[in-house]
């Protein structure tokens, strides 16, 4: 392929222009408390905590207003994309062909109506048939995975386990063209700026040489290869570990591993440091504290009365409570490693099921608790419901938009208070029935 020196030009302007989101790719173990992540890069600079703000440059062109047809869309943006560096003949070869995919608008516009409770999504993340091809890949890429470590400082575990639940191992990478995909979303998507950002980063992919146009497949909204990569987060950390000089995430697992691994040493991961474990709560504990924006020393949290495991790390470590299906449920004490994850995808979820798929492998990562099971999550338009009310009653829950953040979380919190119930933040039946009858 093509090779120019304004591809490091189009890396620099959107990495710092364009968000990141990465969508598990495994299809019977969907994000079940959140929308697919959208966060902030990490710094590029491997080791360093992550910061979402960086030296803006240059801005890029705003995105080509959507056009009477996708025909002149595709004009617009061709004249946008040589102008920042793509090449004539590569933006021509890509899109060689390329027509709006509908599949793409559905899955772009659907908002699922029903959510699967966290106990049931870790069923499906933690299956024994997954924990049994993450030991046996573990056991045959031993010498891999010990390179991969010694570069990047992230444990061989936890690299298996997102490779597992971002592709099955690689098994189900999607099959959609990213290219079209993107385009698609660029056109008539909701969030056409993303979108088109990701698109460019996408044809300087391409320009680079480390994939064919054919070979550039991934989900629906674009996340690419064995560990699910959106085209900036590919720019901005994609390796080529095997040497063969392509940072390829599709075909070599090598390079997916190790561009996952340094993704993680970006975003705070360090070597041999749990990710959290599960502790027992004391009687008439303040479940107020348990907030991810509260973060206090296992010295402190002991002092509380919650009661850790003897294996715990250090007093002197920081760590938060969650509490996935309030105080009813499993509470887990959480550190650093755990917030790593979340930068790779932003669900508490997700995370949980990273580590303790993890632990899974070394035969570890059983959750002692019980799960509420007679409980029955909120449906969308229940959530919708929840907050409208929530704001109408004098708190504060952010836009009514069927997603349970910290605002709503929050405005939950106070809720509960005022009416005397455990203030764990968490959303429930109850809860609903006891504002409709405010």
């Amino acid at each position: 392929m093509l090779r120019t020196p304004a591809h490091g030009q189009i890396l620099r302007q959107l990495i710092a222009g364009s968000a990141l989101v990465l969508l598990t790719a495994c299809v019977d173990t969907p994000t079940a408390d959140s929308a697919p992540a959208v966060v902030a890069p990490p710094p590029a600079t491997p080791g360093t905590a992550t910061a979402p703000t960086v030296a803006a440059p240059p801005a890029l062109p705003a995105a080509t207003p959507v056009a009477a047809s996708f025909e002149d869309w595709r004009d617009g943006f061709r004249n946008e994309a040589l102008a920042n560096g793509i090449q004539p003949q590569l933006f021509d070869q890509a899109f060689a062909g390329v027509a709006p995919d509908p599949t793409v608008i559905s899955a772009d516009r659907s908002q699922p109506e029903f959510t699967r409770p966290v106990w049931t999504y870790l069923e499906g993340a933690l299956a024994e048939k997954r924990v049994r091809s993450g030991k046996t890949l573990l056991s045959q890429h031993t010498a891999l995975l010990e390179r991969i470590e010694a570069r990047y400082g992230v444990d061989r575990q936890a690299l298996v386990a997102v490779w597992g639940m971002e592709s099955n191992f690689g098994q189900v990478m999607g099959s959609k063209s990213v290219i079209r995909s993107l385009a698609t979303l660029a056109f008539e998507g909701r969030r056409p700026q993303f979108a088109h950002d990701q698109l460019l980063a996408a044809l300087s992919i391409l320009q680079n040489g480390d994939v064919r146009p054919e070979r550039m497949i991934g989900s629906w909204a674009g996340a690419m290869g064995q560990t699910q990569f959106i085209p900036t987060t590919y720019l901005s950390h994609a390796v080529d570990f095997d040497g063969d000089g392509r940072r390829d995430i599709w075909d070599s697992t090598a390079d997916a591993l190790a561009s996952t691994a340094h993704y993680l040493q970006a975003s705070g991961w360090r070597r041999g440091q749990p990710w959290g474990f599960e502790v027992r709560l004391p009687q008439g504990f303040d479940y107020a504290l348990a907030d991810m924006t509260t973060r206090k020393s296992l010295h402190e949290w002991r002092q509380s009365g919650v009661a850790l495991p003897t294996t715990a790390v250090q007093d002197g470590e920081q760590a938060s409570l969650l509490l996935p299906a309030g105080h009813r449920g499993p509470a887990f004490l959480v550190l650093d490693n755990f917030r790593s994850v979340l930068k790779y995808n932003n669900s508490t979820s997700y995370a949980l099921a990273i580590g303790l798929l993890g632990e899974r492998f070394q035969n570890r990562g059983q959750i002692v608790a019980a799960w509420p099971l007679g409980d029955t999550p909120l449906s969308r338009s229940e959530r919708i419901e929840l907050q409208n009310l929530l704001a109408s009653n004098g708190f504060d829950p952010g836009s009514a938009d069927g997603i349970i953040g910290a605002n709503t979380r929050k405005a939950v919190r106070s809720l509960q208070q005022r009416l005397g119930w455990p203030a764990d933040g968490y959303p429930t039946s109850e809860l609903l029935k006891a504002l409709r009858q405010q």
